[in-house]
C-alpha cells in the first residue's frame, strides 16, 4: 500500500500538468514545461482557465469575473498545478485566486499603505530610510498575490521600462552618497532577461558607495524554472543577496528545492519574508512547517509581515494579536533560525516596526527584568562602571 501511494504522487503531478496543457490546447511535454518562457506564455488568467482546473465556488467565480478589472489575475502553470482542485480553502489557492471579497473596502484599507509614492524623489525609486533605497525595476510578476502591497502599480502598465528610468535613478544615487544599500523589487526583477539584469546590477555596482544590493523576488516559488545556471552567474558576479517570498510549506516542491540549491551552491545568500494571511498560515503548525522547510533549503526566514491594509484585502488579514501569539509560540520552541522578526510596515510610510510580546518588564538602576519564552522572569545586572 505504501508503495502505491509513493507511485501515485508522480502520476497525480503528471495528470495535473496534462490538464493545464489541455486548457491551452497542448499536450504535456516535460522540456516545454521546464522552460520559463513557456510558463510565462501559458499563465492562467481567465475565468475559463480556472473553470477547467478547479471546482470554483460562487465567490471565486464572481471574483474571477470582476476582480481583474481592479488587479490582474495570472498564475503560472507550475503554481497552478499545486492548487487543490476540490478545496476552496487550499492555502495556495487563497493566495492567487480572487474572491468577491476583494470588492469589499474596509475602513482601514489604503491604496498606498506603505506611503511609497510620497517618498519617491525620481520615478521608480523610493528613498525613506537614511542609507537605503527601494528601486522598482518593473511592474510585472510571474503570478499575482491577491494581497499585493503594490497593486496600485503592479500589472497596471503605467510604469516605464527601467531602461528609460535608469539614467535618472543612477544620477540620484551618485549624488546621494549616504545611500549604501539598494533593494531591487517591483514587480519581480528576476523576470528581466539575464543581459538587462546584468546591466542594471553593473551600473549600481559601479557607484563606489553602494555596498549592498538585494533583489526581492517570488520567482523561486512561482516560477522556479527561471533559476538557471546563467542567472545564478549574473547574481554571483554582482554579489547579490536574494529576499525571497514563501507563505506555505506546500510551495516547497522538488522544483523549488532544486532552484534554491542552484542559488545557494552558487554563493547567493537567501532569506525569506512571509506575509501572515488568514486561512493560509495563521497557525503555529503552518508557520513551523514552513520555516523548518525553508531552513532545509538553506533559506533563512527573516520577516513575518502583518498583511498590509491594501484595498480589498480585509478577508486575508489577521489581527495583530494573532501575529504576536504565533511568534510567542515559536520562540523557544524551535531553533532561533526558524523564528523571523514579526513586523508591521507602519501605514502611511512609517517603515518596518518590529512587534513582539513584552519581554523587557523593567529596567532601572542597572537591572533589567526580562520574561523568557516560558513566561519566567529573570534579572540581568549591568557591569559596575569602573571609576
Amino acid at each position: 500500500m505504501k508503495q502505491n501511494k509513493v507511485l501515485a504522487k508522480p502520476m497525480i503531478k503528471r495528470f495535473r500538468r496534462e490538464e493545464i496543457c489541455q486548457i491551452f490546447g497542448e499536450t504535456y511535454d516535460p522540456d516545454r514545461w521546464n522552460n520559463w518562457h513557456w510558463q510565462m506564455r501559458h499563465r492562467l488568467s481567465k475565468l475559463e482557465h480556472f473553470q477547467g482546473l478547479l471546482k470554483l465556488t460562487s465567490a471565486e467565480q464572481r471574483g474571477l469575473s470582476i476582480a481583474p478589472e481592479k488587479f490582474a489575475v495570472a498564475v503560472t502553470p507550475h503554481f497552478a498545478s499545486l492548487l487543490d482542485p476540490e478545496d476552496p480553502l487550499c492555502p495556495l489557492r487563497l493566495q492567487v485566486v480572487p474572491k468577491e471579497e476583494e470588492l469589499t473596502i474596509d475602513p482601514a484599507d489604503m491604496v498606498d499603505p506603505c506611503g511609497e509614492d510620497h517618498d519617491s524623489p525620481v520615478p521608480g525609486l523610493v528613498h525613506r530610510y537614511p542609507d537605503r533605497v527601494l528601486l522598482l525595476a518593473l511592474d510585472t510578476c510571474a503570478a499575482y498575490c491577491r494581497y499585493c502591497t503594490r497593486s496600485r502599480l503592479v500589472s497596471q502598465g503605467e510604469m516605464y521600462p527601467v531602461t528609460r528610468r535608469l539614467d535618472a535613478i543612477i544620477a540620484y544615487l551618485e549624488e546621494h552618497t549616504e545611500v549604501r544599500d539598494v533593494l531591487i523589487s517591483g514587480g519581480d526583477p528576476l523576470l528581466m532577461s539575464d543581459e538587462p539584469l546584468d546591466n542594471l546590477l553593473g551600473r549600481l555596482r559601479a557607484i563606489p558607495h553602494i555596498e549592498f544590493v538585494r533583489i526581492g523576488s517570488r520567482i523561486p516559488s512561482f516560477l522556479p524554472q527561471r533559476i538557471t545556471p546563467e542567472l545564478v552567474a549574473v547574481l554571483r558576479k554582482h554579489r547579490v543577496w536574494l529576499s525571497l517570498h514563501f507563505c506555505h510549506v506546500r510551495e516547497l516542491t522538488p522544483e523549488v528545492a532544486h532552484a534554491c540549491d542552484l542559488l545557494a551552491d552558487g554563493g547567493i545568500p537567501l532569506g525569506s519574508q512571509t506575509v501572515l494571511l488568514k486561512g493560509v498560515n495563521d497557525s503555529e503548525q503552518a508557520l513551523k512547517e514552513l520555516f523548518h522547510g525553508l531552513l532545509k533549503l538553506r533559506v533563512r526566514p527573516y520577516y513575518l509581515y502583518q498583511c498590509d491594509p491594501v484595498v480589498g484585502t480585509a478577508h486575508l488579514r489577521t489581527s495583530v494579536q494573532t501575529g504576536i501569539d504565533l511568534i510567542s509560540k515559536l520562540r523557544g520552541h524551535t531553533t532561533g533560525y526558524a523564528v523571523p522578526t514579526y513586523v508591521i510596515d507602519a501605514p502611511g510610510g512609517g517603515g518596518k516596526v518590529p512587534v513582539q510580546a513584552e519581554t523587557l518588564l523593567a529596567y532601572e538602576n542597572g537591572k533589567a527584568v526580562v520574561r523568557n519564552w516560558e513566561g519566567k522572569m529573570y534579572t540581568y545586572v549591568d557591569p559596575v562602571e569602573q571609576g
